[in-house]
């Protein structure tokens, strides 16, 4: 699985520079189930996505949702286990990263955010 540098560009503040990335119908579909719990600096960036399911997690998750352009069109802090978020028309990508890291870098609806490809994969 690919890897990206994920930037909060109008805080100037890192987001994961181990962010995999899920752009297929099976990474997407599988997410982050069945996996260890991400720590700071890592996260799923799932492309397209209007909107997250929590069903079958074990652990809490903020997600960012982001428009075509990178800008911060919902947020979830800690979203729940079998929890999810609504549909937003506006999204284009999702953002899961690590519970605490709304809070943690200040990130706000109509932020900008950026992304770029790591020089490392990540195991599928």
């Amino acid at each position: 699985m690919k890897l990206a540098t994920v930037e909060n560009r109008t805080r100037k503040v890192p987001l994961g520079d181990r962010v995999a990335i899920a752009d297929t119908r099976w990474t997407r579909l599988r997410g982050l189930l069945g996996r260890p719990e991400p720590q700071e600096g890592e996260g799923l960036l799932i492309v397209p996505s209007r909107g997250v399911h929590m069903m079958g997690m074990r652990y809490s998750l903020d997600v960012v949702l982001l428009d075509g352009a990178g800008t911060v069109v919902a947020l979830y802090p800690e979203l729940p286990p079998w929890g999810k978020t609504r549909m937003h028309r506006g999204a284009r990508v999702a953002l899961e990263l690590p519970a605490g890291s709304i809070e943690r870098t200040g990130t706000s609806t109509g932020d900008l955010v950026d992304w770029s490809p790591a020089e490392r994969t990540a195991p599928v």
